[in-house]
């Protein structure tokens, strides 16, 4: 979340700023090292929040499935978040970024895909692994080519299923339905697994993720070698920016291969400070409150590091790195303050909707 929300602090601030990787096909030539790692360290934000969204409806479910709800309670709930989601990215997010209304972003896109996984929850899991699995390995084959592209809404639902892009205003799209569905699969199985474990043998997955990560990386620089399949965007020689500018929109295998990688390493990490025994204290604690309001915090910090009004797309000025860097801070010092007392308010009304945000 932090690294999020320095990529969109950069977005709004940095006149030089990576972006659109996957529907650009060759890195801009305009960035610098500097302002290209600065959007390239943040590639690890949408995969992790995808993939951890589905490891939460797992654990959340089985919780209240424990509690005594009923599957078509915990259906009803997991729509109704769903539906949230996609309803604030034309209210919220959109206008934030200066987008059309219409535009998939990574809200709605994470909405969809709960809207599905309201239903799709009840296969079996090893049905759910497999098909999450076929998907992120094979989606780069998918051939929607028997939907048409030159009426509005096929060329609007291409936009959502699979094909990213922003020539056909309003009808954008950036975020596409069924790779991110594969990855919350993928993170919904993991949220079984973890129901069977204690928390003896959680801390005990340190290792295990740690090694998956290294394992995942290694195999990334496999990928991205042979420069094949796995590579919706090609390595177009040898400088580090062309073995590092990989597909997000749609996500490739070697972006997953890296960012997913990253996430079990980040966990590893996130165990290791646990067994320490202050996971509330210091920068973990400021960590943790982000992430037990990690909605409330979306929405706020995109208008917070706008510091503009709604329909106002440039800046009167554009910061130097060192300068964005300072608004970033401060933005997130703001933002703890403000989420410790979202959390507080959610706490007071436990039956409200605010347990949606």
């Amino acid at each position: 979340m932090v690294l999020m929300a320095w990529d969109h602090v950069s977005g709004f601030w940095n006149e030089v700023h990576g972006g659109l990787e996957g529907i650009l096909k060759t890195r801009p030539l305009n960035l610098d090292m500097v302002h290209f790692m600065a959007r390239f360290v943040t590639h690890y934000c949408a995969p992790t929040f995808v993939f951890l969204t589905g490891t939460s409806l797992a654990l959340s479910s089985a919780r209240r499935l424990r509690g005594g709800a009923t599957q078509m309670d915990v259906t009803r709930h997991t729509l109704v978040r769903g539906l949230i989601l996609v309803v604030l990215e034309p209210l919220v997010v959109s206008p934030a970024f200066g987008l059309p209304w219409l535009t998939v972003g990574v809200i709605s896109c994470i909405g969809l895909c709960l809207i599905l996984f309201s239903f799709a929850r009840r296969l079996p899991p090893w049905a759910i692994l497999a098909g999450s699995l076929i998907i992120v390995l094979n989606h780069q084959w998918l051939d929607l080519g028997f939907i048409p592209d030159t009426v509005a809404w096929g060329h609007y639902l291409r936009v959502i299923i699979h094909e990213p892009g922003y020539n056909w205003p309003p009808y954008y799209g950036f975020y596409t339905v069924i790779p991110w569905v594969g990855v919350m699969g993928l993170g919904y199985c993991f949220g079984v697994y973890l129901n069977g474990l204690d928390a003896e043998k959680i801390a005990a997955l340190k290792a295990p993720l740690a090694l998956t990560g290294l394992a995942s990386t290694a195999l990334f620089f496999v990928v991205r070698y042979f420069n094949g399949y796995g590579n919706l965007v090609p390595r177009q020689g040898n400088d580090i920016r062309d073995w590092l500018f990989l597909s997000k929109y749609p996500p490739s295998a070697a972006f997953l291969l890296w960012t997913l990688g990253g996430m079990c390493l980040f966990m590893a990490v996130g165990l290791h400070i646990e067994g320490r025994g202050r996971p509330r204290e210091g920068l973990p604690g400021v960590l943790n409150t982000f992430g037990r309001t990690p909605l409330f915090f979306y929405l706020i910090h995109l208008w917070l590091y706008r510091l503009r009004l709604p329909g106002v797309m440039v800046p009167p000025f554009w910061l130097t790195v060192p300068e964005t860097l300072g608004l970033w801070l401060t933005g997130l010092a703001v933002l703890y303050y403000l989420c410790r007392r979202y959390e507080a308010l959610k706490r007071a009304h436990p039956s409200s909707p605010l347990q949606y945000i």
